[in-house]
């Protein structure tokens, strides 16, 4: 098999700092193999998943994957974190509620796909091992750092209370989809996206109102 890494060197890269440099040196080689982890992801889930058959997959060796990994679950997470970029984008349509609605409508569609149920099913069996459930946490808190933007913009055009927990309303936004992902027993109904948008954003102005509990920050 030839390597068409072209790359030297041992030290391995942090998975999310390797993830911004997109255009950086071997880049190539980078998506072949992140194509390669997500195809093998999507057919056997990460329990199952083995360097040797990703390296296999994308046409390099062992050792170029492991250079730049170090290890399957820091590749399971750059995996994790490409294809959600991918296939979750942040949307910006100027307003909080057609953006919640937009981010559901996408989470869901993922977690339709077989890559998305494998990963729903991997952060269902992450307690069983430490590795992975640093792995799964850190997917997680990046996914919500980069929607965060969703609340912050709300909060400052006024729609949402400025003291907003940005985190609290996106898992709750997030959860249902997640836990039918997992569960199977309901389907997602094409009007669920917005009705999520509706109850978290009831509880957030509620909250600002002077009604409810509400979800700003403790």
């Amino acid at each position: 098999m030839s390597d068409v890494s072209g790359t030297s060197g041992t030290d391995a890269e942090d998975p999310v700092d390797v993830r911004r440099r997109p255009g950086g040196r071997a880049a190539r080689v980078r998506a072949a193999v992140l194509a390669a982890a997500m195809e093998a992801l999507a057919e056997h889930g990460i329990a199952r998943l083995s360097i040797a058959d990703v390296a296999a997959r994308a046409g390099v060796n062992e050792t170029t994957v492991y250079r730049r990994w170090s290890s399957r679950e820091k590749l399971v997470l750059d995996a994790m974190l490409t294809a959600s970029d991918e296939g979750i984008p942040v949307p910006d349509t100027g307003a909080v509620r057609t953006d919640l609605a937009a981010f559901a409508r996408a989470l869901a569609g993922y977690l339709a796909t077989p890559l998305g149920r494998s990963v729903v099913r991997a952060a269902a069996l992450s307690s069983d091992d430490p590795v992975l459930a640093e792995s799964w946490q850190t997917f997680w808190q990046s996914r919500l750092d980069q929607a965060g933007v969703i609340v912050r913009r709300a909060a400052e055009r006024g729609e949402l209370p400025a003291d907003t927990d940005a985190g609290l309303a996106l898992e709750l936004l997030c959860a249902p989809l997640q836990t039918r992902a997992l569960l199977g027993h309901r389907p997602v109904e094409p009007d669920l996206p917005e009705r999520l948008a509706d109850l978290v954003l009831d509880g957030l102005r509620g909250r600002g109102q002077g009604g409810g509990v509400g979800l700003g920050s403790s």
